[in-house]
């Protein structure tokens, strides 16, 4: 029997897949952001990873990880409570290629020290390159990580779980940390009242012997097959920090009751949940009462790495509509040939150089901070602004770049949709932008002589740039004013940018003069390309972001 035909066109003049590519190797920025910061040495290791990462099949594992989300099994068929969570296994197998590249562990020793070198921004790089790919389960991953910072106010607590944090080996069973040949951590701060103002928390726990008992809820709790969270609860002396594993010491599963997992605009491949404790196992980390500063170890790695997803998730977009706009034509002319798609996507490549720039020159301050006081307070203040600037920056760039593409940016097949969708969590999560602003402040407040040498440094960084001096002047006047409060997003900002005019200038001088032309000594407009770059310079912002 003849078959049927019912192709009535062919397929043409549409880009192939931007896939089977080096994410490092094609990426000038980055190469040039990660030498600026001490990892040259680290660029086959990189390679390697941008290549791994860059493959088909790491795609398509994005893809489907994302297309068959997690689910939630409360009871197993006999009706014994089971609070497991199913994932497909592109999930799990995402989260062992992570894990064997370090991602999770590779700015500690076996110790739970600080690795040193430029341990930060090689692992930084390793983080932007993944985010490209697929960003949900990278939410486990970023936790684990800084979860080692908290652990450290227990000694006991960290020697007993490095061990096993300190593998390169992911370990998807449910079973006790202890017996496993990797673990992951995940945290539980936000309850129903809100998540701003912690404090507020109603959880919590009651001594039993050296452990405590916890009773509450928690309205955000992410990546709940993690094998033990860092949790907030208030105890006798107040808010207080409790490690709290899936399993009891005893090998029984712990009392954490998921009721079920939220249904999210993006992040779709990492489950978040909410959860009951009930008389729930968990172990104090740190002193009763000092919980706040406990976390805040861990939340200042988990803002650094909000901005670097995001400056990752930024890249992609760029990559992909350029690649986009080179295979296709319009008018008898491919796209990236046409002066206005130029103007659009030169001006949004000198956003993401700017944007790597400084995320990687603020992981350096991340590295260096242990033993240089200038570099911690650099941490300290830029940490909130940074994290301000590029996470916010994300949403309106990625859709910027799905216009590019036009119709085929917009459906679910290609990737800009989840990045657009991906994108605003960045934000969101960890503080808001008005809690940067406000976190921002309070380093202001607390040291200001320490926030006056910063400040001071990166006048000296930019001199001489369009707009430099006077956007120092202006943040300096914000900061001091009465009323410093409603002038923050503008100030913070300001600082943002002055800090990427910077960071620029060491690893790429001349793009830092165009960026600091468009974005400091002037108002950069609204909508990408409305900024008027010389022929040549949009040309080598083009041949950088994708050779």
């Amino acid at each position: 029997m003849t078959q049927v035909s019912f192709a009535t066109h062919e397929v043409l003049n549409q880009s192939p897949p931007f896939e089977d590519v080096d994410l490092f190797a094609l990426d000038r920025p980055l190469a040039e952001a990660v030498a600026a910061n001490g990892g040259a040495s680290a660029y086959k290791e990189l390679s390697e990873f941008g290549q791994h990462w860059g493959s088909a099949a790491m795609a398509a594992r994005g893809r489907v990880a994302n297309e068959n989300t997690p689910k939630l099994r409360t009871f197993d068929s006999r009706g014994v409570r089971r609070d497991e969570v199913e994932f497909h296994p592109a999930y799990h197998e995402l989260m062992a290629r992570s894990a064997h590249a370090g991602i999770h562990n590779s700015t500690w020793t076996a110790l739970g020290k600080p690795a040193g070198g430029a341990a930060e921004v090689v692992r930084a790089a390793k983080f932007y390159m993944a985010a490209q790919v697929e960003t949900g389960h990278l939410c486990p991953v970023t936790m684990t990580r800084a979860s080692v910072a908290a652990l450290a106010a227990q000694p006991d607590l960290l020697s007993k779980t490095m061990p096993v944090i300190a593998t390169r080996a992911y370990d998807p069973t449910f079973a006790p940390w202890w017996t496993k040949r990797g673990m992951t951590l995940g945290m539980g701060m936000t309850e129903k009242q809100g998540g701003t103002d912690v404090r507020s928390n109603q959880t919590r726990a009651s001594r039993d012997g050296d452990a405590y008992r916890i009773t509450g809820h928690k309205w955000f709790m992410s990546a709940p097959m993690c094998d033990a969270f860092l949790v907030l609860a208030q105890a006798d002396e107040g808010l207080t920090c409790f490690f709290m594993p899936r399993f009891k010491p005893d090998g029984s599963v712990n009392a954490l009751q998921f009721q079920r997992l939220k249904d999210k605009l993006g992040n779709r491949s990492n489950a978040s949940s909410e959860v009951e404790f009930a008389d729930t196992y968990a172990e104090r980390v740190g002193d009763e009462g000092k919980g706040i500063r406990t976390i805040i170890q861990m939340v200042q790695l988990t803002r650094q790495d909000c901005a670097i997803a995001s400056a990752g998730l930024m890249r992609s977009g760029l990559a992909h509509a350029l690649h986009h706009a080179r295979h296709r034509s319009v008018f008898q002319k491919h796209l990236a040939d046409q002066p206005l798609m130029q103007a659009v996507l030169s001006d949004m490549a000198l956003h993401v150089e700017a944007s790597i720039a400084l995320v990687m020159r603020l992981c350096r301050s991340f590295d260096q901070a242990p033993h240089d006081p200038n570099e911690a307070a650099f941490m300290r203040l830029l940490t909130p602004a940074i994290k301000y600037w590029v996470c916010k920056s994300a949403p309106g760039f990625l859709y910027e770049a799905m216009e590019c593409l036009g119709g085929n940016g917009y459906v679910e097949e290609g990737i800009l949709a989840r990045h657009y969708r991906e994108s605003p969590v960045n934000a969101i999560w960890e503080g808001s932008g008005n809690v940067m602003c406000l976190d921002v402040l309070r380093a202001l407040s607390r040291e200001a002589e320490t926030a006056q040498a910063v400040l001071q440094a990166l006048v000296e960084e930019t001199r001489g740039l369009p707009g430099a001096s006077e956007a120092a002047v202006f943040t300096g006047k914000a900061f001091h004013r009465p009323d410093s409060e409603r002038v923050a997003r503008l100030a913070v900002e300001k600082l943002a940018l002055l800090a990427a005019v910077a960071a620029l200038n060491k690893a790429s001088p001349r793009h830092a003069g165009l960026f600091a032309a468009t974005r400091l000594a002037g108002n950069h407009a609204s909508m990408y390309g409305a900024v008027d770059l010389a022929n040549d310079d949009a040309r080598g912002l083009l041949e950088r972001a994708l050779p």
